[in-house]
């Protein structure tokens, strides 16, 4: 398997809730243990997510968990997950699906170096850029 860059996101109880908004979002193939399905059985945080991840047909992977008892949880402090690509549609209905529900800081639009661009924060508190090559919007 070749090397690969994908986000990781971390919640505070709420990564199985947030991977399937996000299996909603892009399709996919969704695995999730908890914890209590890896040794840590008759814990209060036995069902909580340790490790997900979501492989889409069209090459995303986005793997979340829930944050260890203990850890402190910083919602969309470190991470922005970026989307780029020439496919207009689809990329636009990934933003239109991430945003609702959330706040849109910079609208989805031509910028000034020719692409259409924004920035969007979800319902869980995920910064999100997208970004269309070329757009004739």
């Amino acid at each position: 398997m070749a090397s690969r860059l994908n986000p990781y996101i971390s919640f505070p109880g709420t990564a199985r809730q947030a991977v399937g908004f996000y299996k909603d979002v892009f399709g996919g193939t969704l695995d999730l243990s908890t914890f209590g399905e890896l040794g840590e059985q008759g814990q209060p945080h036995a069902d909580l997510v340790m490790h997900s991840m979501l492989e889409t047909d069209s090459g995303f992977t986005l793997m979340c968990a829930d944050n260890p008892p203990g850890e402190e949880y910083n919602a969309g402090t470190n991470i922005s997950v970026s989307l780029s690509g020439d496919d207009a549609d689809e990329l636009r209905g990934y933003w239109s699906k991430l945003s609702e529900g959330g706040t849109v800081p910079v609208p989805l639009e031509k910028q000034m170096w020719g692409d259409e661009f924004g920035m969007c924060v979800d319902q869980f508190g995920v910064s999100w850029m997208v970004n269309i090559a070329g757009s004739q919007a």
